[in-house]
């Protein structure tokens, strides 16, 4: 007898994602959350707005290559400067991530502040989460169909005025509006507008947790920055367990039998990723603590303390550590050398933009023409002088050489510049015949602005002398 053939096992590489409502946590980190929403999104939207001596506060003009930031400007040349910036982030994430975990995550990364504005629209249209819940079962009504436009058209007007400040960055915000108005804006611009907006969409209003779990590294390689004296949000385990769902009938002998915790969930429901931090720390969590405000108001109900989840660390949670010994903890040594080298970077950063003279001068030979015999006994070279007067004054320059005896400029010694302006300068250079040496010999030029002494440079070049 045949057997009849049995069909092969799937295995799923790939778990379908479940969709995630989270409840609306009320509470002190809660607040804190939100006062990070207002800051950042104040700054992000507010500077381009921002004018500063009659321009733009914060403009990154590409076309240009100027980099406006407030009363500096900064040019290709100055791209150490981003470098430098970039590197004080980088040891600012990992200090703060060695203290206090992923705080940066759960309050301040930009999916959390567009999730956490997206997630409060959705609150409005569609209501709490229970009601998004039913909303989202329910068969299509006119009702369903009307709150769903309206919160993506919502989530739409969001992500564009997203993506219009953040082309405001790199194109002037006011003739950038006018231009929109008028649909004169160039393919870059649209592009840029709508492609940033739909990231702001996509990310906060349908991918969501999946950033955080899948597509953000910063989860993966987190641990690696963490130790046992790292503040993560802790569930205490020995003092919620056994848990068990509270009974007002005879609460003082559960209160005896069973563990503070009463299984209620509330942890669970409002964790934006989904997760239970009953199990332990997850690399899904990102530290935003909407479990430690759900359940301080749920022991605030049923009067015990506050704290079953609360920012703690894996040593004092085994060393039932007080909050002071726990402060002492923080300046150890993996602390210490992040600190230290923060430091060290950020004085470097401070006295190079101190010390930065906003003036820059590069010579460069006229390549037709070594040096040439002139009238009256002269030997004489071309140069052109390439200069860059990055502030925002303009100036007056006096041209100045030196180097061989008699040496003297054929050409007008000063050269007028606009701020924030590059300008190249020709200038014929003279020697009488017999004061330098025949072949190379060293000069340098030196630039003073009229008004401000202090504002000069210098720079070396070479004067040929036919054989």
């Amino acid at each position: 007898m045949n057997e009849a053939p049995t069909k092969p096992a799937v295995i799923r590489m790939y778990a379908a994602r479940e969709e995630i409502y989270p409840r609306e946590a009320k509470g002190r980190y809660a607040s804190l959350r939100w006062a990070c929403v207002w800051i950042t999104q104040l700054v992000f939207y507010g500077l381009p707005w921002m004018n500063w001596n009659g321009r733009q506060a914060v403009l990154f003009d590409l076309g240009a290559r100027k980099f406006y930031i407030f009363g500096m400007v900064l040019w290709p040349q100055d791209f150490i400067y981003l470098a430098a910036l970039l590197i004080v982030a980088a040891y600012l994430l990992f200090l703060v991530t060695a203290i206090a975990g992923r705080v940066w995550c759960g309050f301040a990364c930009p999916q959390t502040v567009y999730t956490e504005i997206f997630m409060w629209i959705e609150r409005k249209i569609e209501g709490a989460r229970s009601a998004r819940i039913r909303l989202d079962r329910q068969p299509w009504t006119a009702d369903k169909l009307a709150r769903k436009t309206a919160k993506h058209v919502a989530w739409g007007a969001v992500a564009l005025f997203t993506g219009f400040s953040f082309v405001a960055y790199f194109a002037p915000v006011r003739s950038l509006l006018s231009n929109i108005g008028a649909f004169a804006l160039g393919p870059w611009e649209w592009f840029w507008i709508f492609f940033y907006a739909f990231a702001t969409y996509g990310n906060a209003g349908w991918l969501r947790e999946q950033v955080c779990k899948y597509m953000c590294p910063y989860a993966r390689f987190q641990s690696a920055m963490f130790d046992k004296d790292t503040l993560i949000v802790t569930y205490d385990q020995e003092r919620g367990e056994p848990r068990g769902a509270l009974s007002p009938k005879n609460a003082a002998q559960a209160a005896k039998e069973k563990g503070d915790c009463i299984d209620c969930n509330m942890c669970v429901q409002v964790c934006p990723t989904g997760i239970d931090i009953r199990k332990g720390l997850q690399y899904e969590c990102i530290g935003c603590a909407a479990c430690v405000d759900a359940c301080n108001g749920v022991m605030d109900k049923i009067d015990l303390p506050r704290g079953l989840i609360r920012y703690s660390t894996d040593n004092a949670m085994d060393n039932k550590w007080s909050a002071r010994r726990i402060g002492q903890r923080i300046l150890r040594t993996r602390v210490m050398i992040y600190t230290a080298l923060l430091v060290l970077i950020v004085a470097g950063f401070g006295t190079a933009l101190a010390l930065r003279t906003p003036l820059k001068l590069d010579v460069i030979r006229d390549r037709g023409s070594m040096g040439r015999e002139v009238g009256d006994g002269l030997i004489e070279n071309v140069y052109r002088l390439q200069i860059m007067n990055t502030a925002e004054a303009g100036h007056t320059f006096r041209i100045k050489v030196s180097g061989i005896d008699s040496v003297r400029l054929a050409t007008p010694e000063e050269a007028v510049l606009d701020g924030a302006s590059t300008r190249a300068v020709p200038v014929r250079v003279q020697v009488e015949r017999g004061a330098a040496a025949k072949g190379s010999n060293q000069i340098e030029f030196e630039l003073t602005a009229t008004d401000d002494p202090s504002l000069t440079v210098r720079e070396k070049a070479v004067f040929i002398v036919p054989k």
